[in-house]
């Protein structure tokens, strides 16, 4: 389980979500199989395993009812994909049993577009093929282990809607689809007009232009001349100033967004400073508490961890991990200057020793 405590924090006991939740923590990693295994004693009963990175509206209980009708051992729910590429393919017969699988196949390889959404309904006898405290996984190890014991498998194509949160472009996706209706969620917002949601306390001054679908979180102020625009989701205790413009971006909690600034598809998180003009491109993401100084440029699909600062007129075309600053320029008068893994990062490094080898070669040797 990533990030336990924060889990347990959120749901606690279940109550406020009328549900009884009970925790099973891993001492190390054991896979997606493992780890269900590790909760072995709790399971009695028919059980049904979700994966926590996907968005759906399925029915469960027709899947449920399938498993049962078929009297499998392991039933797999499935979706038709037009790509399933990045995903691993399930082969199943006519009357539905598993026949094989195939794990990110190639364009050669494709024999079929049902996909393994990470969704399982399973009997608790399944889990006597795996090792307690061992690491394995369904798709690559138990699944396929099933089918050469011959142990009664299917798969449960369904209609619904389903999109794996694998990656910050589906995570992005995710927010777009919700906001078309193309899957049907509650915000926890007033809908002002037909595709515009606003939260209490915020404030949206007349000349602003906010543009359907969007969302606007609590406690937020949208200056005059701002601009929120289609497909955006605004979190809470945000300040959007004057000028500025938000476009087919998620921006979190608790950030404030300076005078002409600029988002395009990106993602913004919690409590982040944009200076003045600073422009952030699509697939890019600003980690927490950042400092991002004015006319800075982000590239597309840059990602700065959190708790980084920006110089002014930076053009950040790179991934930010190191240290805690980025600095405009490396080469100053005295040659090159920046801290070992914080300004020069080992990549960089690297990249600075391929390039001055050959020219150290050419200099000529003084006797």
């Amino acid at each position: 389980m990533y990030l336990p405590q924060k889990i347990k924090d959120y749901f606690g006991n279940g109550s406020n979500f009328g549900v009884n939740i009970s925790y099973f923590t891993e001492d190390t990693p054991l896979g997606t199989a493992g780890s269900v295994k590790n909760a072995e004693d709790f399971l009695d009963e028919t059980f049904i395993v979700i994966s926590g990175d996907s968005l759906t509206n399925m029915d469960i209980t027709k899947a449920v009812e399938y498993h049962r009708m078929k009297k499998s051992k392991a039933t797999l729910v499935l979706t038709r994909v037009d790509v399933p590429l990045e995903y691993g393919v399930v082969i199943t017969d006519k009357y539905g049993a598993i026949t094989g699988f195939l794990e990110k196949p190639s364009w050669g390889e494709v024999f079929s577009d049902t996909v393994n959404t990470g969704t399982y309904i399973l009997e608790p006898e399944v889990l006597k093929y795996l090792e307690k405290g061992k690491k394995v996984d369904f798709s690559q190890d138990l699944f396929p282990h099933l089918l050469l014991k011959k142990e009664p498998m299917y798969g449960y194509v369904m209609d619904d809607y389903w999109c794996d949160i694998g990656d910050l472009q589906a995570y992005l996706q995710a927010h777009y689809d919700v906001l078309e209706g193309k899957i049907q969620l509650d915000i926890n917002a007033t809908e002002i007009e037909k595709g515009v949601w606003v939260g209490t306390g915020s404030i949206i001054e007349p000349d602003a232009v906010i543009n359907p679908p969007c969302v606007i979180g609590d406690n937020c102020r949208i200056e005059g001349g701002a601009v929120i625009d289609s497909l955006s989701v605004i979190g809470n205790n945000n300040v959007i100033e004057r000028d500025s413009s938000v476009k087919r971006s998620v921006i979190w909690n608790g950030n404030f967004i300076e005078y002409g600034s600029e988002i395009r598809g990106a993602i913004l998180c919690n409590k982040t400073n944009l200076k003045r003009y600073v422009h952030i491109f699509e697939n890019a993401i600003v980690g927490d508490n950042c400092l991002i100084n004015e006319r800075v440029v982000i590239k597309p699909n840059v990602k700065i961890w959190p708790q980084k600062t920006v110089e002014p007129f930076a053009i950040v075309d790179r991934n930010i991990i190191w240290g805690s600053k980025h600095s405009k320029s490396i080469f100053g008068e005295n040659g090159l200057s920046g801290i070992i893994n914080v300004d020069i990062s080992p990549s960089l490094q690297q990249g600075l020793a391929r390039r001055t080898v050959p020219y150290s070669k050419r200099v000529p040797r003084l006797l």
